[in-house]
């Protein structure tokens, strides 16, 4: 791995919930390889945050797997990055329990997606987890030392607790953490559900129409694209009041490089359907390759764990600086 350390910490990370999609590839992926040369980038598979709600542990390993592979086939380099499985790194749930001892019931109770969630499930199947996972959040960010966290809308809330639990604890034990600062890319907008295009893509949605898959063969994507949902309007314009189409033309910008304005004068006198017909094949081209290389890389799973166990070690040692200097601060004895 290559010298970082003039360079700005990014850290990020994303749940094996099995093949990511299409919203997390363009909206996520893409940009975080673009960063990788230019900061010292950690991007660990969060498999602790995935158990606060059940899953099977032969679903979660498989999982696990396979967003490694999609990062690695997506185009983050082990050779520049630090990719890691985050169980792999104790730090992470023992700098996580300090911090549940600084962070307010009040504050954790307000976290938007343990709202969102917590909804969905009976009173006595909320697990502590759910409710103190935004700690964990925290954690993983402060262990790093992280200049820069790239963050959607959805996650700013958590950038800021993590913020203020910093700016707490270094006021009561003097310096001991960097306070991260939001990373928003420049490079277009968050993509949408294709059902509805008003909520972001997520393949927790019920609906399979509402996303792309990374692994979804090609006449599968040609299948959700001709049901996306767009309008009566039938002209292609990127506006509020088409927000399918803005949608898609999102998606085609993301991927081709071309501006919003470029892609609309391209189709003016044209319908939906060639629109849609369009946009899936620039899909299938853009994740033909990254498709090849999760299948090789899932088949050569003994090249996947030479990857997490020198990414673990990287991590592990950055991350024990910064917990020892927190456990002393606090009153711990060292062994």
């Amino acid at each position: 791995m290559e010298n970082n350390e003039n360079k700005k910490v990014i850290f990020s990370g994303m749940q094996p919930s099995g093949s990511l999609t299409l919203g997390n590839y363009l909206g996520a992926l893409k940009n975080w390889v673009k960063l990788q040369s230019e900061y010292d980038c950690y991007y660990c598979v969060v498999d602790m945050h995935a158990i606060t709600v059940p899953k099977e542990p032969k679903d979660l390993r498989k999982n696990t797997f396979e967003v490694l592979a999609n990062y690695i086939a997506a185009g983050l380099d082990p050779e520049q990055v630090t990719l890691f499985i985050q169980s792999h790194v104790s730090a992470h749930a023992e700098l996580a329990w300090i911090l549940n001892c600084f962070a307010y019931y009040g504050e954790l109770g307000r976290m938007t997606q343990f709202k969102d969630k917590s909804k969905k499930l009976d009173n006595n199947a909320i697990t502590a987890g759910l409710f103190t996972y935004p700690t964990l959040m925290v954690a993983d960010i402060l262990l790093y030392q992280a200049d820069l966290v790239p963050v959607g809308e959805d996650q700013r809330q958590h950038l800021e607790l993590t913020r203020d639990v910093a700016a707490r604890f270094n006021n009561r034990f003097s310096e001991t953490f960097k306070i991260p600062e939001p990373f928003i890319s420049k490079e277009g907008a968050k993509i949408m559900s294709l059902q509805e295009p008003q909520s972001k893509m997520s393949k927790s949605d019920s609906n399979d129409n509402s996303y792309i898959l990374l692994m979804d063969d090609a006449d599968t994507i040609r299948r959700k694209l001709k049901r996306a949902v767009t309008d009566s309007e039938g002209v292609v314009r990127y506006n509020e009041n088409q927000l399918g189409v803005k949608n898609l033309i999102n998606i085609y910008s993301k991927i081709t490089n071309k501006t919003t304005d470029e892609i609309v004068s391209s189709y003016d006198g044209k319908g939906y359907a060639e629109f849609k017909n369009d946009v899936a094949e620039i899909i299938i081209e853009e994740l033909r390759p990254i498709q090849e290389k999760i299948d090789y890389l899932l088949k050569n799973k003994d090249y996947l764990e030479k990857i997490y166990i020198m990414g673990a070690e990287k991590a592990e040692n950055k991350a024990r600086k910064t917990l020892r200097k927190v456990q002393k601060k606090v009153g711990f004895i060292p062994r």
